[in-house]
């Protein structure tokens, strides 16, 4: 079982900068895939950014040009690094961790509150 703790929400005026980390422990097998979602109130959970154990990453249009997603495989944590953050930028973020082929598994954090501020 794969257990995710993020930490780095918080409170930011628009424009301003926030890092967001995830830690992940137990059994993890690469490759996988680590990535941050989000959710507003009364939207769905959407994807914000991905990385595979090999670097390869994906963002939402959204967020490209601002947001940088990076990942220490030594220490199983994923950061997501969000410049020139704007107020559509608030939501509950959640840290995931993926992998498709056997052994699979396919684990969330507990989310942090990010909210930005006019």
């Amino acid at each position: 079982q794969v257990r995710l703790v993020e930490s780095g929400g918080g409170l930011v005026e628009a424009g301003g900068s926030l890092r967001l980390s995830c830690a992940a422990s137990g059994r993890i097998f690469s490759p996988n895939a680590m990535g941050w979602y989000r959710q507003a109130p009364g939207k769905a959970r959407e994807l914000v950014a991905v990385i595979t154990s090999g670097g390869m990453t994906n963002y939402a249009d959204s967020v490209k040009g601002r947001f940088t997603i990076s990942r220490d495989n030594t220490k199983n944590t994923v950061y997501l690094q969000m410049n020139s953050l704007k107020p559509e930028d608030t939501a509950v973020y959640y840290c995931n961790v993926r992998r498709v082929v056997v052994p699979d598994f396919d684990s969330w954090g507990q989310g942090t509150q990010v909210t930005v501020s006019a």
